[in-house]
């Protein structure tokens, strides 16, 4: 059985990592690039990136798909663009990136 910090070393395996003081540079090759936050609501109203949209992780599934209460369109339409998902401490979004990529996002 893993831990949790063995599930996370796992995903990296498949998730490429963007350092946070690398995303301006990804940001300005990439104007459609989206940022999605997987942190939980309250995190995202004290502090977010401008811009980004907020998915906690806990919907994020369904929140990728059509037809569900949690869908949230420019995230179902983003299987083609760039995405980076950020959270607290690069942990939940490892996990949603894995999930996004079984899902079918494929940048």
């Amino acid at each position: 059985m893993k831990n949790f910090l063995e599930l996370i070393s796992n995903c990296l395996t498949d998730v490429r990592e963007v350092m946070p003081w690398d995303l301006v540079d990804r940001l300005e090759a990439n104007p459609d690039l989206l940022i999605v936050d997987v942190r939980e609501p309250y995190e995202f109203e004290a502090m977010h990136i401008a811009g980004s949209i907020n998915v906690p992780r806990g919907i994020l599934e369904s929140a990728c798909e059509w037809d569900y209460e949690e869908t949230e369109p420019e995230l179902v339409r983003a299987r083609d663009r760039e995405v980076v998902v950020v959270c607290r401490s690069g942990h939940r979004s490892i996990l949603a990136a894995n999930s996004m990529q079984v899902l079918g996002y494929t940048n």
